[in-house]
């Protein structure tokens, strides 16, 4: 890996921490403004949203509130970048009880992101459930 890759994946993990912080705070604006203006998002449950303004009104709608007595985590596991402004994102997503326990089913999203005037951005981004296992 090179120097330049190794600093465009501490970039594209620190929005996915960005994210993180955005979702356990129950902060919508934060959250939304990672997204691209055109971007689609398909959420774990498989409703898809397309543009910022639709991802907008159904943050906000879920957000506010959807934390209370729980936290999350998202850990990037892969990158792999299809160009040097683009890249496919693999991450492992948890909802936990306030002291660490796991809530329902592990996450897998994948988000492909691109970089625009030095800043990456969510483009397409695809949340899935893992069914059957504890552990991603």
């Amino acid at each position: 890996m090179t120097e330049t890759q190794a600093a465009e994946i501490a970039a594209i993990e620190d929005v996915v921490a960005r994210l993180e912080h955005a979702q356990v705070n129950e902060l919508p604006d934060e959250f939304v403004a990672l997204f691209r203006k055109d971007a689609i998002w398909t959420t774990g449950h498989g409703k898809r949203l397309t543009g910022r303004d639709e991802i907008s009104a159904f943050t906000h709608k879920v957000l506010p509130g959807a934390m209370k007595g729980s936290t999350a985590t998202y850990e990037v596991v892969d990158v792999v970048f299809v160009r040097p402004d683009v890249a496919a994102v693999k991450v492992n997503a948890r909802l936990l009880t306030l002291d660490g326990q796991l809530i329902g089913n592990p996450g897998t999203p994948l988000y492909v992101m691109a970089k625009e005037d030095g800043q990456w951005l969510l483009v397409a981004c695809q949340n899935t459930e893992v069914l059957g296992q504890d552990e991603v």
